[in-house]
């Protein structure tokens, strides 16, 4: 079991390396964009999902930004929760 967590954590450490150079790469605005994600995270919890949401940072450059209070913007990211 010890091995799966070390790495699981690798893998973690390894993603958020590789979101930090994407951000710095694109700019302020994909930053942005997944500060607003882990806002609306902390905010809605299980309801949102904050690591499809980062996707959609990424992919689109920045140029979506999810607006916690802005249920259109934050739509494509609300789910279910059961």
């Amino acid at each position: 079991m010890p091995i799966i967590t070390a790495n699981r954590s690798a893998l973690a450490v390894a993603f958020l390396l590789v979101v930090g150079l994407v951000v710095l790469a694109e700019g302020n605005a994909v930053g942005v964009c997944i500060r607003n994600c882990a806002q609306c995270k902390k905010m809605f919890g299980a309801y949102f999902e904050g690591q499809l949401c980062a996707d959609a940072c990424l992919k689109f450059k920045g140029k979506l930004l999810p607006d916690c209070e802005d249920v259109a913007s934050i739509a494509p990211f609300l789910n279910k929760y059961e």
